[in-house]
């Protein structure tokens, strides 16, 4: 069992060895000093996001993946609060603000918690179709902020 912010219990169900094929990775964020400094943690995700159809992360998530060299070179986005730290610990990374969410093809970064929604019915419409995103978006009772 893990413990996340708030207390929130997250009960995985494999751990890296038994992930298996993943086909869409998502990073999440949140404070992500402890990850940045394990290795393992870091290859798991530069590995996984090879083999992966998908990769996208939340928030501070973008770090992480900035730490796997899976940002260098390309356009990313980061919650606000984060951006110089982005830009300043990953001078290889083109750190845009004010972006809610950006689709690099392979790889996809959003904002935090709001923008991280807004990507994720990007993606789905982008696996599943613009109707399903809608109707989505329209269940969930959320004005989707497509960009």
């Amino acid at each position: 069992m893990l413990r996340a912010r708030a207390g929130l219990s997250v009960l995985p169900e494999a751990d890296f060895a038994g992930a298996g094929d993943i086909d869409v990775l998502i990073v999440p964020g949140g404070v992500v000093t402890k990850e940045l400094a394990k290795p393992d943690v870091i290859a798991w995700i530069a590995a996984t996001a090879g083999k992966a159809e998908l990769t996208a992360s939340v928030c501070t998530g973008a770090i992480l993946l900035a730490q796997a060299g899976l940002l260098d070179g390309q356009e990313a986005s980061t919650h606000w609060a984060d951006v110089e730290e982005l830009r300043t610990s990953f001078p290889l990374v083109r750190v845009r603000e004010q972006r809610r969410w950006i689709d690099n093809g392979a790889i996809v970064t959003s904002g935090g918690i709001s923008a991280g929604i807004d990507m994720s019915l990007h993606l789905v419409e982008r696996l599943a179709g613009r109707e399903l995103a809608l109707r989505t978006a329209h269940l969930m009772e959320y004005e989707w902020n497509e960009r």
